[in-house]
């Protein structure tokens, strides 16, 4: 286990051996299709086949991606309710369109979300980073993925040290301890991730590793069988949505 329980399901996923290149393009389209497609049906279409990919052909633990789901719908929830009120000489109200307004950026928020969740739970950052270089992806872009996700780990270690250290000191054995104890903690974790960050920084400086830290990809080759059925599904999901539009 990495820590990480999206990275968990990347690495047990049944598409863990399909090429990244191949994936990219499912998800991808079916970012595409949930921007451009109208609410009505597409945003629908496009999150239930991202769902059923993962949970049924991808094998991805139902309860993981439910979970990796919760705080990007509570993110949109929030920005959805503050896009439809208005604000006037009367003080504050809701937009005439509030309703529609509300339930198309959802819509589109919660099925892209959807599709890139559907990426994450089954490409392993290891397998993605060097299909972005053979992209032609901005080696800085893919660099500064790369240290963000390694310092996810930098982080996830020092807060599982400090939140152990202050369990066995008894700091959260009461409501008001454990106000205090979170608070120390987020402190802690941050100074300390951060010295932890500067010197993996420095020590990789003083090696010569000023170009990025390049190693040899597995090599997964591509499948036409995946590739036509991903066209065709989002030719599907297209046409079907502008028929009911």
């Amino acid at each position: 286990m990495t820590g990480l329980a999206v990275d968990d399901a990347a690495w047990a996923s049944a598409w863990r051996h399909r090429s990244p290149g191949d994936k990219l393009l499912l998800c991808g389209g079916l970012v595409v299709c949930a921007l451009l497609l109208p609410t009505w049906p597409g945003s629908l279409l496009v999150g239930l086949a991202a769902v059923g990919l993962a949970l049924g052909p991808a094998r991805v633990p139902a309860r993981t991606f439910l979970r990796a789901v919760r705080l990007p719908a509570a993110f949109v929830a929030v920005g959805a309710v503050t896009a439809v009120v208005s604000v006037s000489g009367g003080g504050l109200g809701w937009a005439p369109d509030a309703a529609a307004r509300a339930g198309s950026l959802a819509g589109h928020s919660l099925a892209g979300g959807a599709a890139v969740l559907l990426l994450a739970t089954t490409t392993p950052m290891s397998d993605l980073l060097p299909a972005l270089r053979r992209l032609r992806v901005p080696a800085a872009v893919v660099e500064v993925a790369a240290v963000v996700y390694r310092l996810l780990f930098v982080l996830l270690e020092s807060l599982r040290t400090i939140r152990e250290a202050q369990t066995a000191r008894m700091g959260h054995s009461s409501l008001r301890r454990s106000y205090r104890s979170s608070g120390l903690l987020a402190a802690a974790v941050l100074t300390r991730s951060w010295d932890r960050a500067r010197r993996m920084q420095e020590g990789l400086a003083g090696r010569g590793m000023e170009a990025g830290l390049r190693v040899l990809p597995e090599v997964l080759p591509s499948s036409r069988a995946f590739l036509a059925c991903s066209l065709a599904g989002l030719a599907a999901l297209t046409a079907t949505s502008v028929v009911v539009a």
